[in-house]
């Protein structure tokens, strides 16, 4: 999957936009410590930069309630004035810096909203739309760039509520024909990034051990596309497709979708609560009827 080859470097030079899951409520319940996560991402981030020095890495904290930019390659030197050796020490100390102040920023937001109900997810939709936006100004700056990719770690389940939004981030993704990768560390699996993966010809990987996560980011995830062409990489298998209900926020198996607008609804509704349209009778709820009435006629 290619963007417009007149404006490439080359078919090996990446630009890869990381969204780092940084939600409080995840990490504080889970086995493997958010520092020892970084510790993986980081080294993978040097590895990114390592294979092609025009390589470029843009970061996007994900938290519970925000999201923000915390890191940009392009805009950082690349030799520490300092010490007069490689400066990747020196970048990823300012991108530990910027994160620590996103996740103490975070956390005063939680604080406030710690009375709401909502499922403790990311704000996935956000971080998708920050990445999508970067890489549409990186299209129009020049002739040139990189290939652009997006990469997901991700751990929090899915906010059903974001399904619109994040939906609408992969068909914009698939448009710009920006592949998008997910990494999910979570204990359940996540309909979100397997749907976004599979939509866009990216790669989902969920692995089982995180104590070997620097081996899966760097064998599945470092590799260019141009590279992935020849590579055997993890394939899809038993992609969750369900929609979540405009109504209620829940996921669904069955449903009833809007002729005009294709909103999805787990019951049946007179008028569309999305375009104001006007229902008839459900067919399903007309097939029960006749059974039952078939049910309770007498045998004569």
């Amino acid at each position: 999957m290619a963007s417009v080859a007149s404006k490439l470097y080359s078919d090996d030079v990446s630009l890869l936009v990381l969204l780092l899951d940084t939600n409080p409520l995840f990490w504080s319940n889970t086995s493997t410590t958010f520092s020892q996560f970084l510790s993986h991402v980081l080294a993978f981030l040097n590895a990114v930069l390592g294979l092609n020095q025009l390589n470029q890495v843009v970061v996007i904290a994900t938290g519970y309630s925000s999201c923000d930019y915390i890191y940009d390659s392009s805009l950082t030197s690349n030799v520490n004035s300092e010490s007069g050796r490689t400066g990747m020490p020196a970048l990823f100390g300012s991108l530990l810096e910027k994160l620590e102040d996103f996740i103490d920023k975070d956390e005063e937001l939680i604080k406030e909203q710690e009375h709401d109900d909502r499922i403790a997810s990311s704000l996935l939709s956000g971080s998708l739309s920050m990445a999508l936006c970067y890489i549409q100004r990186v299209f129009r700056s020049g002739h040139l760039h990189p290939q652009p990719r997006i990469l997901c770690l991700q751990g929090s389940p899915d906010g059903p509520e974001q399904y619109v939004a994040v939906m609408n981030s992969i068909f914009s993704a698939q448009r710009l024909m920006v592949p998008i990768d997910s990494c999910y560390i979570g204990t359940q699996n996540s309909a979100f990034l397997q749907q976004a993966s599979y939509i866009t010809g990216g790669v989902h990987h969920a692995p089982k051990q995180l104590d070997g996560l620097f081996q899966f980011l760097t064998t599945i995830f470092a590799t260019d596309l141009h590279t992935r062409s020849f590579v055997q990489l993890p394939k899809p298998v038993g992609v969750d497709f369900r929609a979540s209900c405009f109504c209620h926020k829940k996921t669904i198996d069955m449903g009833y979708v809007c002729s005009v607008c294709l909103s999805i609804f787990c019951e049946h509704h007179k008028k569309c609560s999305t375009c104001g349209s006007v229902f008839g009778q459900s067919k399903l709820d007309g097939a029960s009827t006749v059974s039952d009435k078939k049910r309770k006629a007498p045998d004569s």
